[in-house]
């Protein structure tokens, strides 16, 4: 039997799961939506355990669909992953719960933050090592946040309980039992605490917005052996999770730009 892809896209209102053929072909699919908060004027927030809830419904449905071609879970190869982009992430690395709700990318909750960080001159620097601007969609000016108004969750951040990332690096967690913290670079370049120089976090950044870079997950490649599915964890399946990509840069691969200037 050829053997198929699971794909898995985490976007901002739902989780689409797709089976895909040696070919490309989508053999079956499945989607749950999550619900959205709206807990003030601009700010808008995940409860990761929906997220995580939907990730594991939607690939039940697209799984089931396996046995109309006479098919089953054993003929998956790997797992890639898809993601909303900027949203950050706060789980506990025991129990893999939520530490609080996540904050989303369109969460402008930082705005003011981002004008005194501007006033103060921070942000030539800020662009010439991250390319962006300084602005509230991007990750590290909401874990900035975090860090001056949930002294709670904060603490768990210092004391090393609590793991700070993107929603790739959360599926991940979820998906490996705890055992892999990671994000590729197309998620990391998006927080405002990525060197593209040099292709890793900025201690730089990191001191300006007060993050731990301990706390941050391990920048991998995109694609390659990134990590294993744990079969108690991901729906008894065992694989190896072989692709991340934020999910406009993962467009850019479906309309098949795979070479440079393509």
């Amino acid at each position: 039997m050829p053997r198929s892809v699971l794909a898995i896209d985490a976007g901002t209102t739902g989780v689409t799961a797709l089976v895909v053929g040696e070919e490309g072909s989508v053999i079956a699919s499945g989607y749950r939506e999550f619900e959205q908060h709206f807990p003030g004027d601009g700010w808008v927030e995940h409860d990761l355990n929906d997220i995580w809830s939907a990730t594991l419904g939607a690939a039940r449905i697209a799984l089931a669909g396996l046995s109309d071609i006479g098919s089953n879970t054993a003929d998956i190869a790997a797992v890639g992953i898809a993601n909303q982009r900027e949203t950050v992430c706060f789980w506990d690395r025991e129990t893999l719960g939520a530490a609080r709700r996540a904050i989303v990318w369109q969460d402008r909750r930082t705005a003011t933050m981002c004008e005194e960080w501007r006033e103060a001159g921070h942000e030539p620097r800020v662009a010439a090592l991250t390319g962006l601007r300084l602005d509230p969609y991007f990750s590290g000016t909401k874990i900035a946040w975090v860090r001056e108004h949930d002294p709670v969750t904060w603490a768990n951040v210092e004391s090393g309980r609590v793991a700070i990332g993107t929603v790739d690096s959360y599926l991940i967690a979820r998906m490996t039992r705890g055992l892999f913290h990671v994000t590729d670079a197309s998620n990391a370049s998006r927080t405002l605490l990525y060197d593209l120089h040099t292709g890793a976090w900025s201690a730089e950044l990191c001191e300006l917005f007060g993050v731990p870079v301990e706390a941050l997950p391990e920048i991998v490649p995109s694609y390659g052996i990134i990590a294993r599915t744990d079969p108690a964890s991901f729906l008894g399946i065992d694989v190896p999770i072989s692709g991340i990509a934020g999910d406009q840069q993962a467009a850019l691969v479906g309309q098949a730009g795979t070479t440079k200037g393509s």
